[in-house]
């Protein structure tokens, strides 16, 4: 909790300068007091109080007080409440190796059903953009919350030579930079924090799906870093099996040499993927060490049911930021009533007889 002002606790210096001033009246009184021969008449003129009946409407007089000065200095509160402004970077790997037909009808399919899904679940102002990476990584939508054009250039997403994993992450990055004056992009020199500084993230996130390893590029955990720099969280989704079946794609799948030009996809040789053409297997360290260096988390999907639920699972991990929220008007009102019960049962307790007894007829 911190405060926006908080020298107005000087206001709690009221409570002591309350206390001496009573002392003060007290040791007066005891100056002043009449000499009065008859304890009868004494008791008699004394309202009947116990010893905790004078000490609870002081005690909650002074509560109320405190509450009311550590209101004066509008404290806050550090909470957790959805996020109406986030934007997901959508990271979605088309390399070759995403016509493996280990899961029916091929890899690149099954992402298509699965990112279409998840782009039509979205409510309210969440911004989505689009990347697509093979041995590049280009942003084919940047972030809007119109899911038309979002669902045009899912349903055309073709396959590419090579993986450039580390390169979808800085894409999206500067993605997120050109919408979000407090992200700087990845050409900007950031200085550096101190160690041991608590992380308050971007609502920003970015998601990355692949199924299989860095075959070009950045290093994935060098711009992980430049992520975590920007307060960024970086999600990572490994897709595919530990059995890789044969490749095949549908001709409107194919693009050539990238996911961003046109031309035939020749021969069987896929970068990133194929048989003998790279890599197939899932780099679970490499993809797991990005997630926890920028704060996101790593998941496996191994058929279409899980990479869907993986996807409709994620708002629920990044639809939340903490937001300094103040709390003054609790504390004002908790002041208020503690202050006006001591003084209630002050008043109650220290009546005379005569509105104590009921009248006699």
């Amino acid at each position: 909790m911190s405060l926006s002002w908080p020298w107005a606790l000087l206001a709690v210096l009221a409570v002591p300068l309350l206390l001496t001033a009573r002392w003060w009246l007290n040791r007066r009184r005891k100056r002043t007091a009449v000499t009065v021969s008859s304890i009868a008449l004494i008791r008699a003129a004394l309202p009947g109080r116990t010893a905790w009946r004078r000490r609870i409407p002081v005690y909650l007089f002074l509560a109320g007080l405190f509450a009311l000065a550590g209101g004066v200095a509008r404290p806050q509160a550090s909470v957790t409440v959805p996020s109406n402004d986030t934007t997901i970077l959508l990271a979605i790997d088309v390399s070759g190796s995403m016509c493996n037909t280990d899961i029916a009808p091929n890899r690149l399919a099954v992402a298509v059903d699965a990112a279409r899904e998840f782009v039509e679940a979205q409510k309210g102002d969440t911004r989505i953009g689009l990347v697509a990476f093979s041995g590049i990584a280009g942003l084919l939508v940047a972030p809007t919350a119109d899911k038309a054009p979002l669902l045009e250039a899912i349903e055309n997403l073709k396959t590419g030579r090579g993986t450039a994993i580390g390169q979808a992450i800085l894409t999206s990055i500067d993605a997120i930079a050109e919408i979000n004056p407090e992200v700087a992009g990845t050409g900007v020199e950031l200085p550096e924090t101190p160690d041991g500084t608590p992380i308050d993230y971007q609502p920003d996130t970015i998601v990355v799906l692949t199924d299989g390893s860095n075959t070009t590029g950045v290093d994935p955990v060098t711009a992980a870093q430049q992520a975590a720099a920007r307060r960024l969280r970086v999600y990572t989704i490994g897709f595919g099996t530990t059995d890789p079946q044969q490749m095949v794609c549908t001709p409107d799948q194919i693009s050539g040499d990238s996911a961003f030009t046109g031309g035939s996809f020749g021969g069987g040789g896929f970068g990133g993927g194929g048989r003998g053409g790279g890599n197939r297997e899932i780099d679970e360290e490499a993809l797991t060490r990005v997630a926890d260096l920028s704060g996101g988390r790593y998941f496996k999907a191994e058929d279409a049911e899980q990479l869907t639920d993986v996807l409709a699972d994620l708002p629920r991990e990044f639809g939340l930021t903490k937001r300094d929220v103040e709390i003054s008007a609790w504390f004002l009102l908790l002041g208020a009533l503690l202050v006006t019960a001591g003084v209630t049962l002050s008043l109650w307790w220290n009546r005379g007889p005569a509105l104590r007894r009921p009248p006699t007829p």
